[in-house]
């Protein structure tokens, strides 16, 4: 089903939701509820708590159904309320821990550059060779060792392809604060791939 078609019918399904139609918004939670749990889950890193933000999200999507005008596509708007609902957690997981514990990651200078930038040109090996699961995997090592508010501009940017209007909306940040970090962020992912593509040279 192309993107189109599964937007026209979100369309027809809100509209009977939201004329009281139960079955027509159980078909939106049905579509929805998969890419909803995987924003939730690369977010908080828990299945329990992945659970427990999808039936949320889906709650407040009802509660909150006759006031949705359709400015956005209703899978963009149930993306972001599921995001909203992931970084009250995140909050309040570290209030719970009774200090806000910052993940080990790349260390930054005052500029916002890495401290120890790789003086290898990446890039080119880059293009040239596939990314495998080994690969991948020490991208998703990098991104897991990111700050926590580095790491949610990149699942939310890069990985779920919002834009940095919904990025700000989602988590009261301004535009420059958030291209900040994702660029650092960036920065650190580049680090992992020269570092594996070093490694891979080496043979090792």
């Amino acid at each position: 089903m192309s993107d189109e078609v599964a937007t026209e019918d979100d369309r027809l399904l809100l509209a009977r939701a939201q004329d009281g139609d139960m079955s027509a918004f159980e078909a939106l939670v049905e579509a929805h509820q998969d890419k909803v749990y995987g924003l939730a889950l690369r977010m908080t890193r828990s299945e329990a708590d992945a659970a427990e933000i999808t039936q949320d999200t889906f709650l407040s999507a009802y509660q909150h159904l006759k006031d949705f005008r359709g400015d956005a596509a209703f899978g963009s708007w149930v993306h972001r309320i599921a995001a909203n609902h992931a970084l009250m957690r995140l909050r309040h997981r570290r209030v719970a821990q009774a200090a806000e514990a910052e993940l080990q990651g790349p260390e930054f200078t005052a500029r916002g550059t890495l401290a120890d930038y790789p003086l290898q040109d990446w890039s080119r090996d880059a293009e040239e060779k596939a990314l495998d699961a080994e690969l991948g995997h020490a991208i998703r090592q990098a991104a897991d060792r990111l700050p926590e508010g580095y790491r949610e501009v990149f699942l939310l940017k890069d990985v779920d392809g919002l834009s940095y209007e919904q990025i700000a909306e989602v988590t009261g940040d301004s535009i420059p604060a958030i291209k900040s970090r994702l660029h650092r962020a960036r920065l650190a992912l580049r680090e992992a791939i020269d570092a594996f593509y070093n490694r891979d040279s080496r043979g090792l």
